[in-house]
């Protein structure tokens, strides 16, 4: 029967004070989209819902009349995940808010942690909120502001419309540069399509990159980059609006060496764990029919065959980093020297 019980996704977001969270969490507890979501938000009062939308309320759950609950972190997240998980009308996904100025990774952490939030949840995609007005002055005071867009699956840019199209394109190639792996969608006033941000299957191996196809092209032609740089260097001259130190490696190769492979992908989360925000990969693995896929959120490695590779399909293997001072000579030269003979 356990097996019976499909783990429910859990959603991520991230984003300063004033970039839109409430606007889009308000949005969630009050549209009529047809869906039960789960919304656990850091303090209740700051979002300020109407309480004509409010059906039922206990101490710490309140229970929408869209079919949506909203309840407080009171402490501990894994109790409050519990608690919800108690409830018998369950829904079809959580979605976790976490303080503007936290980083995302403890909270991603506790979804692979807790072996019981594990067995019942999966971490479907952090998302981080841009304010593209703010974004070059929050990049300029704070270290979060540059992890939580380093760390996201899916990134929401918005407030497009209280910026000029030049300075957007400029917001948007620092993002990029950030985080050359994530997907980025335009919105104002949050106006973000909720199947864009909830149940993404972004961190879902078997999913994660067939959502994106692009995903992990780097050089090649990332969505809608079209100078054919590769956005994970500072190609950008000196009107960059602040020096990125977030950078984004791109590891290419053919087939790999197993025996090479799994202990240097160890060691290199092990040794560089907390300088790495994410790691994500496809990998071939020589004598394998399949895809390997790896995601990392610092220390933590996970890795799972996705599926067979098509036919005409070019084996090859292709890891991006995303970190802090990683030693790129390093990483290149002992990726390489994984690949299979």
């Amino acid at each position: 029967m356990a097996q019976a019980q499909a783990q429910i996704p859990v959603t991520v977001l991230t984003g300063y004070l004033g970039a839109g969270k409430t606007t889009l969490l308000n949005r969630i507890l009050s549209e009529s989209h047809g869906r039960r979501y789960a919304v656990i938000v850091n303090e209740f009062g700051e979002i300020g819902i109407d309480n004509d939308l409010i059906v039922e309320s206990d101490e710490e759950i309140y229970e929408m009349n869209n079919g949506c609950v909203c309840c407080t972190v009171r402490g501990d997240l894994i109790r409050t995940v519990e608690g919800l998980m108690r409830r018998p009308g369950r829904f079809d996904a959580i979605l976790v808010e976490t303080t503007g100025l936290a980083d995302p990774a403890p909270v991603a952490q506790t979804f692979f942690m807790d072996d019981d939030v594990r067995s019942k949840t999966k971490l479907d995609a952090v998302v981080a909120l841009v304010d593209a007005k703010h974004l070059p002055l929050r990049l300029k005071d704070s270290k979060e502001a540059e992890d939580q867009i380093a760390f996201a699956d899916v990134i929401v840019l918005n407030k497009t419309d209280l910026v000029s199209p030049e300075d957007l394109a400029k917001v948007e190639a620092t993002v990029r540069a950030i985080n050359p792996a994530a997907k980025i969608h335009r919105t104002e006033r949050s106006g973000v399509d909720l199947k864009e941000v909830l149940d993404r299957g972004a961190f879902d191996l078997s999913r994660a990159l067939e959502n994106d196809p692009h995903f992990l092209d780097g050089d090649d032609d990332h969505h809608h980059d079209h100078d054919g740089h590769d956005h994970g260097h500072h190609h950008h001259g000196p009107s960059d609006i602040h020096d990125v130190t977030v950078k984004s490696i791109s590891l290419r190769g053919g087939e790999m060496d197993p025996k090479k492979f799994f202990p240097w992908i160890e060691k290199t989360t092990q040794m560089d764990g907390p300088n790495i925000l994410r790691l994500k990969g496809v990998i071939a693995l020589r004598n394998d029919p399949e895809r390997y896929v790896v995601q990392a959120v610092h220390m933590i490695l996970e890795g799972d065959h996705q599926r067979p590779w098509k036919d005409g399909e070019k084996r090859e293997t292709r890891l991006v980093l995303i970190g802090r001072d990683l030693d790129e000579e390093r990483l290149r030269r002992t990726f390489e020297a994984c690949q299979a003979a």
